[in-house]
């Protein structure tokens, strides 16, 4: 817990240095405007182009963030991206994805454009699990954000459309938008096998913390509502 801790506070204050800077934060991150903040692991940016990644790679390495040389190929998500690196305490890293032009799932083989991202944002009051204080960002918007996470169909994204569904705004959006990108009815089934299964609010809620029966029942009716 005290590393999850450090983590989002060496994040949220990497975020302040950084925020006159044109991006969108997306993934987890993106998660706690919208919904019971939540712990991340990594954190998600999405930027245009080569111009903007090197201010924001300058400011990072003025921050104590080093460039990361990765194998790709044991990254499921992103396509062109820079992680930097921040070590916290001995054997304890916190680590920041700039992806750049556009956000690859390998796994779908779906690419969504930073216009995309860019269109689908919009200044947001970013809080924390463990942060008090507030930091207006631009923020990939929920419907947008439903339709990535639904699109990458891990098990933490499913966790989080779940959290989500019940706060979409545009449903004809989304679904025309997962549509064109994945296949609705196949990345559907698996959403209903894991929110029906007999561990996942378990998981759930080792992730977002106590969730009680009522607001469990609301959240599964307005996700499986998709479906119609």
């Amino acid at each position: 817990m005290e590393q999850l801790q450090l983590r989002e506070k060496e994040i949220f204050e990497m975020l302040k240095e950084i925020k006159e800077f044109k991006f969108v934060l997306i993934g987890g991150y993106a998660v706690n405007a919208y919904a019971l903040p939540r712990f991340s692991v990594d954190c998600d940016i999405v930027v245009k182009d080569d111009k903007e990644t090197e201010k924001i790679e300058k400011k990072l390495i003025e921050l104590g963030y080093s460039k990361e040389q990765i194998n790709e190929k044991n990254i499921s998500h992103h396509g062109s991206f820079k992680r930097f690196v921040k070590k916290i305490k001995e054997n304890f890293k916190v680590s920041v994805d700039v992806l750049i032009k556009g956000v690859l799932d390998r796994k779908a083989g779906v690419v969504v454009s930073a216009d995309w991202v860019f269109d689908n944002s919009e200044i947001k009051m970013f809080r924390g699990k463990t942060i008090t204080e507030g930091l207006k960002l631009r923020i990939i918007n929920l419907d947008a954000l439903f339709v990535m996470k639904f699109i990458s169909c891990r098990s933490i994204d499913i966790r989080d459309v779940f959290m989500l569904a019940p706060n979409i705004k545009d449903k004809k959006f989304v679904k025309e938008e997962i549509l064109k990108k994945c296949n609705f009815n196949d990345n559907f089934l698996r959403i209903k096998e894991k929110i029906n299964s007999k561990q996942f609010k378990d998981g759930l809620q080792g992730v977002y913390g106590y969730i009680n029966d009522l607001v469990f029942e609301k959240h599964k009716k307005a996700l499986l509502e998709l479906e119609k």
